[in-house]
Order: C-alpha cells, then sequence, then structure tokens
C-alpha cells in the first residue's frame, strides 16, 4: 500500500511524489515536502521546459529532475499533476497508463468539472483519483514563485469521485493538511460556481479594467500609469497573472464564470442607477456590504 500511517511522525505519507509542472504550485509542494519529509520520501519533478528544470535543481527542491513523465511515474506512489488545466487531459493520457497499481492521482486545477471531464477517459480501476484545488497562489509563475508556506491557513477543496477509493481520499487530504492547508469536500459543479465568483471573476475584471486602462488616449493613460491609486494597484497585481493558466480557466469554466459575469453586470447597472439618480442610501449599503465581507474574510484568516 503507498500510503503510510500519517499518525507516525517519522514515517512520511508516501514513499515516493511525482510532481509535474513544477510552477508556482507545484514547487511550493516540493517546497513543503523537502523541508521536512513528512510528505514524501523521495521527490521527483518533472517538466518539459529545459530551463525550469534546471531551476528546479539549482534551488534543491527535488531529488530528480526529468523530462520522462512516464518513467517518472512508474514507481511512484502518488502523481500530482500542477500543468494548466487546458493541458490535463493530454498529461493524463501520457502518465495514467505507467503508473503502478494502487498509486494516487490528483491534480491541483483551479476548474474541475472540465479537468475531471479530461482526465476521466484514461482513468484505470486500480489508479485511484483525487481531484484536489489548493486556493492559494501570487500573480507569479514558475519554480522560483514557490514558496514553502504558500498553503499555510489557506483552503483546498477536495472534489472526490464517487468511486473514489475512501483510503486514496484520506492521503491526498492529509498531504494538503501537512502543507498547511485547510481541507473541505464538495462536489465538482460546486466547486466551479464558488470558484467563478471568488477567483475567476475577479480576475476576470482586473484583466479588463487594466485593458480598459490601456486603450485609454496617449495623455490620460500616462496619467492612470503615474498616479495610479491603491485599488488600481491591486487590480494590475492579479492582472500580472499568467495568461495561458488563465485563459484556460476561463474557457475550461465558462459556464459558471458567464452566469456569475451576467449577475456582477446587472449588479453594476443598478450601482450606475443609483449614482445617477443620487440613491445614497443603495450606495452606502452596497459600501457597507463590502466592508463586511472583508471584515469576515479577516476573521476567517483569508486575507
Amino acid at each position: 500500500m503507498p500510503v503510510t500511517d500519517s499518525s507516525d511522525a517519522s514515517t512520511p505519507l508516501f514513499d515516493t511524489l511525482v510532481v509535474i509542472g513544477p510552477g508556482l504550485i507545484g514547487a511550493s509542494v516540493l517546497h513543503r515536502a523537502r523541508r521536512d519529509r513528512t510528505i514524501a520520501r523521495r521527490l521527483i519533478a518533472v517538466d518539459i521546459n529545459p530551463a525550469f528544470r534546471e531551476r528546479v535543481l539549482e534551488l534543491g527542491i527535488a531529488d530528480e529532475v526529468t523530462d520522462d513523465a512516464a518513467a517518472a511515474v512508474a514507481d511512484a506512489d502518488c502523481v500530482m499533476l500542477c500543468v494548466p488545466v487546458g493541458a490535463m487531459g493530454e498529461v493524463a493520457a501520457t502518465v495514467i497508463p505507467a503508473m503502478k497499481p494502487g498509486a494516487i492521482l490528483t491534480d491541483t486545477g483551479s476548474t474541475k468539472v472540465a479537468v475531471i471531464e479530461a482526465i476521466r477517459p484514461f482513468l484505470r480501476p486500480d489508479v485511484p483519483y483525487v481531484p484536489a484545488h489548493p486556493m492559494a497562489g501570487t500573480e507569479y509563475s514558475g519554480p522560483d514563485a514557490g514558496f514553502a508556506t504558500l498553503f499555510d491557513n489557506r483552503w483546498c477543496l477536495l472534489t472526490p469521485l464517487p468511486d473514489s477509493a475512501p483510503h486514496s481520499v484520506e492521503a491526498i487530504t492529509a498531504l494538503w493538511q501537512l502543507c498547511g492547508a485547510r481541507t473541505r469536500d464538495m462536489t465538482p459543479e460546486h466547486h466551479d460556481r464558488v470558484c467563478a465568483i471568488v477567483s475567476h471573476l475577479p480576475h476576470l475584471l482586473a484583466f479588463t479594467i487594466c485593458g480598459t486602462a490601456d486603450d485609454l488616449a496617449d495623455e490620460t493613460r500616462s496619467e492612470v500609469l503615474e498616479f495610479a491609486a491603491s485599488g488600481f494597484r491591486d487590480f494590475t497585481r492579479i492582472a500580472a497573472s499568467d495568461p495561458i493558466m488563465w485563459r484556460d480557466i476561463f474557457l475550461s469554466n465558462r459556464e459558471a464564470i458567464l452566469e456569475m459575469l451576467s449577475r456582477f453586470l446587472e449588479d453594476a447597472q443598478a450601482m450606475a442607477r443609483a449614482i445617477r439618480w443620487g440613491d445614497s442610501d443603495y450606495i452606502v449599503d452596497r459600501i457597507e456590504r463590502g466592508r463586511s465581507i472583508r471584515r469576515s474574510l479577516l476573521e476567517n484568516r483569508q486575507a
């Protein structure tokens, strides 16, 4: 059995963990696993980018680095896919046939319904699959973006399938808890609706607002860049995120995002009407509700 007794602090959860795609999330998992070896005794990183492989070696966060995913997973007890959601199916098609019976497959995709649908055709009954999504990140990407405390007190949402073996769900839950995260299970559909409003829509708005500023007349645009206040700077931080990753997220979760965007546009139009007609009560109510959400995030240690 690949999973050891996590109650024994001297015994790692897995013997061998393979992280495919050591970017921000994958490299952070490797940093955390390397720190005290409670997650895995042996760490293997896989990436097709030679510069990324070289950097992982320089950082010393993996025992082995390779571009051969099939060979890397042959003796793995857990394989974690940390590639963009649009590449999940292609990578799964390569690694699942090469995995040994009983090894656990998991992923870190920001959308779940589309990722599960992409991976499902390649699943094997003797390789349990536990989808997961760590709700943590920064605007940076690549191996240098990773750090061991990225997941501390952040949520990792698990979306087990109806046939996910209980021991595999327990193991992946334990993995993320060892990374410092809080964990919760939910259905893939519910996950995608939640993330559409708390993560995907805010990124969409940030990209759009920065695009609007960039399209302004030259004189006004230069003043935007020169006099940018903290609110606009916060949007630019979000908008600095990896474009390929977010393209894939928007397209793979399009239905939930479009639903939340439609609801937002209705609320934005209502705010516009309140400003146009001087409805101060409506404006104050919306601001107070925003302040209340901010207080709740602080109390929940998510800000």
